[in-house]
């Protein structure tokens, strides 16, 4: 069975978006200490989405680029 939309890894702009705003949310200083930290825990995991997704991006441009598969543009 599929994964629901909600359960899907989000694209790397939705998860960067939504960093920044846990990110505006915990500088604003309206959270509690425990929704600080389930903000702080949510933002890591963000972070580590993000992180892989440039990662995995930047692996495939260095294969391609080995590859001869791009030119150069000139």
């Amino acid at each position: 069975m599929p994964k629901k939309k909600s359960e899907q890894t989000p694209s790397f702009e939705q998860a960067l978006a939504e960093l920044e705003s846990v990110v505006a949310r915990m500088e604003s200083g309206d959270l509690t200490l425990e929704d600080s930290l389930k903000e702080y825990e949510r933002g890591m995991a963000l972070s580590q989405t993000c992180q892989k997704m440039l990662s995995d991006a930047e692996q495939r441009v260095q294969i391609l680029s080995e590859n001869n598969e791009l030119e150069t543009f000139r």
